[in-house]
């Protein structure tokens, strides 16, 4: 029987979340923590398992998270499918170890397989598991569940007297369970910090199931017994509090801690009342459903107040109840206390909350809707089948909202314009359509998405800086720059706009400009390969080898595996005479994308320079055969055919460069091919 139903929710978990096999990346967080992030799209090595518990992601340090996207790009690459793919195998996982510690804990094989189930299908899972970015909710409740595994196990197999000192308990329970516990806590925190809630879900466990107490009610914590569960979970503890304090400190560094000014304390606080209500709102019925909830500042006195009135009304009850009832104390103080990171009292982004933040603390409430059912029903002679119908019909309708909530992620525009249909006043989805939008190609219509967002947020640098790039693309430089320029006003140190603003500057031939700004965002935002890159390019054009050189080389310290910069350091290697080391640079350079036509141009033009024709002529018509419209391969794949006295092969090439030549414009290298044809 347990198989069987471990082996529903694993079809369920599938049958839900198993489209996002074949969906998109979103523009949301997914380009900053997976494929633009070089630590990540290097795939996993022994440098990046070191650089991932030594160097701060972006407001983030969570080793265990970076870990397993590394290994996931090592299998599946820039594949979305496969990232997504993992999430809905940790989750499925995740559901049937909720499953099976539940029962091991209870005894109860419906009410813990209605729990994960529900746990499972809640349309609140969709955002941590379809969004590739959370990737650190599915993963960290895999070590949470493990941790609590361990730890009820380390319970049921200690065989300490009670008259034994809290010293000697503490000594001789630290067992093989204890100690994976604490391993798989840590692990856990490395994967997503919002589990140093966990020390005191152990002492709710202790209460009940586990009822840990030497009270005769079995449900009621003396002074010494509570002391003795206190000592046992001071590495819990002392793990929660670095977590906090390192959490802290990164997402202060990374600029998503809000300073307490930001939102004064009186509007962190209604928004903690009135986010409880709204949580406990979606568990029951889940719908509008977005990402993300824009924050509001000043909610209404009376929503306030009867949102303050339903938390204290029902941690009062849960309190009243405690003996009687004592799943609903530990039911609802698991939902409550797990959200106590996250609840805004210090604001991390700027969201009111989020249906991620319920993956494991919605757990508490259904344990407390599951085990009070069968309690409220009693011994009614027809409880059986009045609960497990509605079960069935329960889980019947949060699997289809579920799978209906999921396909709202497929790509960025539909996320965003689903967004946008639930909320209102968000400029952040407006910001994010109108990048989807851009990348499309629809520019009109981003623009408008850019204009609506700046209503929102007239102060906002970065929608300034996208909607620049989407007047650039329009071609409307003026306008792009002015836009620019204003963003700089706004943020002097957005190494965006100065890196965006020098790509058009040097689009328009002004070099020293450009240099200026690219220099400015080296030095404000030092790790970003393509800025070096870019920078390395107008140095180049300025003739300044040596310069670009050593911009191509601090790029590739970043991310080895940068197939432009390995072929622009070759290049820039051959000016200055390195041939051999210019072809090593070359050669990986193809090796890295051997699609790349101009890059086994380039391997050609170093060949050639150090004499070895036969290999040069192969690497043009590789080139060629990639992109049979390229001039320049034809004419230098002819020259080389006539120095080797085939001036029969060399003709045709030459006769092609003239004519591709003329029709793109490039009036220097036409003549060239008319001389070579004319001496003939």
């Amino acid at each position: 029987m347990p198989v069987g139903l471990c082996l529903l929710l694993a079809l369920a978990v599938c049958a839900v979340f198993g489209q996002t096999r074949h969906y998109q990346f979103v523009n949301y967080d997914d380009d900053i923590y997976v494929y633009e992030n070089p630590a990540i799209t290097q795939g996993l090595s022994w440098h990046g398992v070191v650089s991932a518990f030594t160097h701060i992601g972006p407001a983030e340090w969570l080793p265990m998270t970076a870990l397993s996207r590394m290994l996931d790009w090592q299998f599946y690459g820039p594949n979305a499918g496969g990232h997504h793919l993992t999430n809905v195998l940790l989750h499925a996982a995740n559901a049937i170890l909720l499953f099976l510690l539940l029962r091991q804990m209870t005894g109860a094989m419906g009410r813990s397989a209605f729990v994960a189930a529900v746990f499972a299908l809640h349309p609140l899972r969709v955002e941590s598991v379809a969004w590739v970015t959370e990737r650190k909710d599915v993963l960290s409740g895999l070590f949470f569940l493990l941790t609590l595994w361990a730890y009820v196990r380390y319970v049921q197999k200690s065989t300490v007297p009670a008259a034994a000192s809290t010293f000697q308990r503490f000594t001789l329970h630290a067992s093989r369970y204890y100690c994976l516990a604490v391993l798989f806590f840590a692990l856990g925190l490395l994967a997503k910090t919002m589990l140093v809630t966990v020390p005191f879900v152990l002492l709710l466990l202790d209460y009940w199931p586990l009822k840990r107490s030497n009270a005769p009610t079995l449900q009621r914590f003396n002074a010494s017994t509570l002391k003795r569960l206190l000592v046992e979970k001071i590495p819990f503890f002392a793990l929660s509090a670095l977590a906090c304090v390192a959490t802290f400190v990164v997402q202060q560094q990374g600029g998503a801690v809000r300073q307490l000014t930001a939102y004064p304390l009186t509007a962190r606080l209604e928004n903690v009342f009135v986010s409880y209500a709204r949580y406990l709102g979606k568990t029951f019925w889940p719908a509008g459903l977005a990402n993300p909830y824009p924050y509001v500042e000043h909610w209404p006195l009376v929503e306030v107040l009867l949102a303050a009135a339903l938390l204290v009304g029902l941690s009062a009850a849960a309190l009243r109840w405690r003996r009687r009832f004592p799943f609903a104390a530990v039911g609802w103080f698991w939902f409550v206390g797990m959200l106590v990171p996250v609840i805004g009292v210090v604001q991390v982004g700027n969201q009111s909350l989020a249906d991620r933040y319920t993956y494991l603390p919605q757990i508490g409430l259904c344990i407390l809707v599951a085990w009070g059912a069968v309690a409220v029903c009693g011994a009614w002679h027809w409880r059986q089948a009045m609960l497990g119908s509605a079960a069935g019909l329960v889980l019947a309708g949060l699997l289809a909202a579920s799978y209906l909530q999921t396909g709202y992620w497929k790509d960025s525009v539909s996320l965003w314009t689903h967004t946008l249909d639930c909320t209102a006043a968000n400029d952040i989805a407006h910001h994010n359509l109108g990048n989807a939008l851009t990348d499309r190609g629809n520019l009109d219509q981003a623009i408008e998405q850019y204009q609506l967002a700046l209503k929102l947020d007239p102060a906002s640098a970065d929608i300034r800086i996208d909607f620049a790039n989407a007047l650039g693309k329009q071609g409307k430089m003026a306008e792009a720059i002015q836009y620019y320029e204003q963003a700089l006003q706004l943020d002097p140190d957005s190494a965006k706009a100065h890196f965006d603003l020098g790509n058009v500057l040097a689009g328009q031939g002004k070099w020293a400009e450009a240099i200026q700004h690219y220099e400015r965002a080296v030095e404000l935002m030092p790790n970003q390969a393509a800025m070096h890159i870019n920078l390395g390019n107008v140095l180049a054009q300025q003739g300044q080898w040596d310069e670009a050189t050593e911009q191509y080389q601090r790029a590739l310290q970043l991310d080895p595996n940068q197939p432009v910069a390995q072929m622009n350091l070759g290049n820039a290697l051959l000016r200055r005479g390195k041939t051999t080391e210019a072809i090593q640079h070359l050669e990986r350079a193809v090796e890295l994308n051997p699609d790349y036509a101009e890059g086994q141009y380039n391997l050609a033009n170093a060949l050639n320079q150090q004499g070895n024709a036969a290999e040069a002529i192969r690497r043009y018509e590789l080139a060629l055969q990639l992109n049979p419209d390229f001039a320049q391969a034809h004419y230098f794949l002819a020259v080389v055919l006539a120095g080797q006295g085939k001036r029969a092969e060399a003709i045709p090439h030459f006769q092609q460069a003239l004519d591709l030549a003329t029709a793109q414009g490039n009036a220097a290298l036409a003549q060239a091919a008319r001389e070579q044809l004319g001496t003939r």
